[in-house]
């Protein structure tokens, strides 16, 4: 059975007096790449922020590795998840290479300096995600998809078995979608465990396994691309009258919105 890595159950949150999420539960299991799906408010970003603890929730809990999340202390959590933001929250005086390097920091002492293991990992981070040429440069010099590109190297370099992603497309020209999407399929082939917010319908049946899709903080759909990108679904809960099709050589699904529903 494939190891379990993730786990939340009844999972509730509201802002003030407004429910945003409603009993959500989720598994994330070694090896699997989830999408999340759903119309702009459905509460996509809300359960990432919980899922990683910057949240925490009105009900229910959240387990990382069989451990309770509100159990593990701030740099046991940093070795075991992390999240790239929608928005990127960085001082533009640092470099690309001293910002990939933070993602080591939950595996080092105080005041410990980089090991070789640690190199090797920011190394790997900015060739893979092709910020190599950016490492010199600061933050503020870097277009809105060149940062996204160095939050993801960031993520990589922790090298956590849990990888939260909030709409990591955003921003990127569509040959820098295809490559990060296609290196997070292969970080969860290394065993980790990805879960991503996700835009684009024809890209997330492309690469994820499975598909959750929520509306109106409620969890609506969940399962295979096929059983989750449906005709009626997106016209229910998107609002919009699509083709579906098979994509070419067996790509996943190819998404066509045709008009919106009145």
């Amino acid at each position: 059975m494939t190891r379990s890595l993730l786990q939340a159950s009844g999972l509730r949150f509201s802002y003030g007096d407004a429910p945003v999420l409603r009993d959500i539960e989720l598994r994330g299991h070694a090896g699997e790449f989830v999408g999340l799906l759903g119309p702009n408010g459905s509460g996509k970003t809300t359960l990432l922020e919980l899922l990683m603890g910057l949240r925490k929730p009105d009900a229910g809990t959240v387990s990382i590795e069989g451990t309770p999340l509100d159990s593990l202390r701030r740099k046991s959590l940093a070795r075991k998840v992390s999240l790239v933001p929608q928005e990127v929250g960085l001082s533009f005086a640092l470099t690309v290479r001293e910002t990939v390097s933070m993602g080591r920091n939950p595996h080092l002492g105080r005041f410990e300096p980089e090991r070789q293991q640690d190199l090797d990992a920011i190394a790997y981070a900015l060739d893979v995600t092709s910020t190599e040429a950016l490492a010199d440069r600061t933050v503020d010099a870097l277009s809105g998809g060149e940062r996204q590109r160095v939050m993801i190297a960031r993520a990589i370099a922790q090298e956590t078995p849990l990888l939260l992603l909030d709409e990591p497309t955003a921003n990127l020209d569509v040959s820098h979608q295809l490559e990060i999407l296609h290196l997070v399929r292969e970080t969860v082939g290394g065993g980790a465990c990805a879960i991503a917010a996700i835009h684009d319908l024809s890209l997330a049946s492309r690469y994820c396994d499975r598909l959750l899709l929520l509306s109106e903080g409620e969890l609506v759909a969940e399962g295979v691309p096929s059983e989750v990108i449906t005709v009626e679904n997106l016209a229910r809960y998107f609002g919009i009258d699509a083709h579906i099709g098979p994509a070419p050589a067996g790509a996943g699904l190819s998404v066509i919105p045709l008009s919106s529903i009145p």
